[in-house]
């Protein structure tokens, strides 16, 4: 189950569990779109894997499988 973590590791943008802009890696690293498309490159600074747009989870589904709160930040 994926976490869909509330924000973006790189600048801290807010990533709502129904954001279009939410980019994820394999791993569950999350980034905004901007930040992934411009200073990543569609390349996770973590891992190294690519960055894919974040699946979208059903209203109804996150009753029951709520997002993450834990807000995560990329060291510098």
């Amino acid at each position: 189950m994926l976490q869909l973590r509330p924000n973006c590791e790189t600048c801290d943008r807010d990533l709502p569990p129904d954001s279009a802009e939410a980019r994820i890696c394999s791993f569950e690293c999350t980034f905004c779109a901007d930040c992934a498309d411009g200073v990543l490159s569609g390349q996770c600074p973590n891992c190294g894997g690519n960055l894919e747009r974040r699946p979208i989870r059903p209203a109804a589904a996150l009753v029951k499988y709520p997002a993450s709160t834990e807000r995560v930040r990329r060291k510098a």
